[in-house]
């Protein structure tokens, strides 16, 4: 068979899946206001499948560690009040449900949080900043800080301090 030929038939066969796949990204593009706000605070990020922003930042401590926050695109809506949300992830099961240990610990924390809660999304506990989708450069800063922060102690206490996130 013609290679040309082959080449043209299997992108005619993937044409369609890419086409919609280029449909849902262009519908739901990375925020370019985020991505100027990140900017101007010197963040390192990189945009993801979801054109959500994920950035890694380095903590200190002895060990080092890291931990990953996403900065999501979307903006959601109830009512008059528009919101961003603002993900760090900080621990992991391989089943469905969270022992109840856990749970309960994650909504004590929630609790407790002066700024933010604790959600199961999948096999994850991750911590959830909502914000004001028009917050200015520091409210943004002071977000993405009370994710790590929260995230992190919450990791370490859950997983006898190993960093996966």
């Amino acid at each position: 068979m013609n290679h040309a030929l082959l080449l043209g038939c299997i992108l005619a066969l993937l044409s369609p899946a890419l086409r919609a796949q280029d449909a849902a990204t262009a519908k739901n593009p990375a925020d370019p206001g985020i991505r100027a706000q990140l900017d101007k605070l010197d963040y390192q990020y990189e945009v993801d499948e979801d054109n959500d922003y994920k950035l890694v930042f380095e903590l200190e401590g002895d060990p080092a560690r890291t931990q990953l926050v996403y900065v999501r695109s979307p903006v959601e809506e109830f009512g008059e009040h528009r919101v961003r949300e603002i993900w760090s992830p900080a621990w992991r099961t391989e089943a469905d449900a969270f022992p109840a240990e856990v749970a309960n610990r994650l909504l004590e924390a929630s609790h407790n949080s002066k700024l933010g809660a604790w959600v199961k999304q999948g096999n994850l506990a991750v911590f959830v900043v909502k914000l004001p989708a028009d917050a200015g450069e520091q409210m943004l800063s002071d977000a993405i800080d009370a994710a790590i922060r929260s995230a992190d102690e919450m990791e370490i206490e859950l997983s006898d301090g190993k960093d996966e996130f």
